[in-house]
């Protein structure tokens, strides 16, 4: 299983870092999880089809996370393809309305958007031995973090969320945890709504070491903000001893069995 980078950045992009989105690439399938914009250029960048994406995920319906899936299926809109989109209830209504408003689901649009809601908690099947599991989190009311269970190991996605007790219950033992981490502890004062939206470094470093994490991805850095990958190291590291991974965008981590 690869794990390919499209953008490692919060709501603000920068010259080094656009807005969270990655690829999940296993035995031949690949699947899309949040969907800004210009993804279609990323994903052939990161030298993969734009046309082998066969499911996307939404992790919630804020503009940096949904902007660019109007333009994405527009970009295949002559392949005969049928995606499954994934979300909440009230993020799959959205997106379906985003699509409405330019005519994306109309009978002349080849690439076709099948919307699958996932009920908080219950399994769905992707492909044989694949499936995944929604887990409500605090941001916005939409939001879900996403569980993937293959054979070749447990990959969690927080979205955006702070640091959030049950999450990380729930994802004890997991292979690779994707988590929010916004910005260092020092901007807590400064941000306050970080308390409650995003997760910090310092706080992701204390929740991840309790929780027998295989590989922690800390992403979604307020790249706008004047921090280093180095200082959001060293915070998570004062608690967190196990195999770190910060991702730049365009970057790989594949997980051996």
């Amino acid at each position: 299983m690869k794990i390919i980078f499209l953008g490692t950045g919060g709501a603000v992009p920068t010259s080094a870092r656009d807005n969270t989105s990655f690829l999940l690439e296993m035995a031949g399938e690949l699947w899309l999880v949040d969907c800004p914009g210009s993804l279609t250029r990323k994903i052939i960048k990161a030298g993969r089809e734009p046309r082998r994406v066969s499911a996307i995920f939404i992790s919630h319906i804020h503009a940096d996370h949904v902007y660019g899936l109007p333009a994405f299926v527009h970009s295949l809109m002559l392949e005969e393809k049928s995606v499954r989109l994934f979300g909440s209830a009230e993020t799959v209504e959205f997106c379906l309305r985003l699509l409405d408003l330019f005519g994306l689901r109309k009978e002349k649009i080849s690439y076709r958007v099948e919307p699958v809601v996932l009920t908080p908690g219950l399994r769905t099947e992707l492909s044989p031995g694949v499936v995944v599991i929604g887990w409500p989190v605090p941001h916005h009311t939409s939001s879900l973090a996403f569980f993937f269970e293959t054979p070749r190991g447990r990959v969690v996605f927080s979205g955006d969320t702070p640091v959030h007790q049950p999450l990380f219950e729930r994802a004890a033992g997991a292979d690779c945890l994707i988590h929010d981490c916004s910005t260092p502890s020092r901007y807590l004062d400064r941000l306050p709504f970080l308390q409650t939206m995003h997760g910090n470094s310092l706080e992701l470093g204390r929740a991840a070491a309790g929780a027998g994490l295989r590989i922690l991805v800390p992403c979604h850095f307020f790249s706008d903000l004047d921090f280093s990958p180095h200082e959001v190291e060293t915070e998570i590291r004062k608690y967190y001893g196990g195999r770190l991974f910060i991702p730049e965008d365009f970057s790989c981590l594949e997980l051996e069995p």
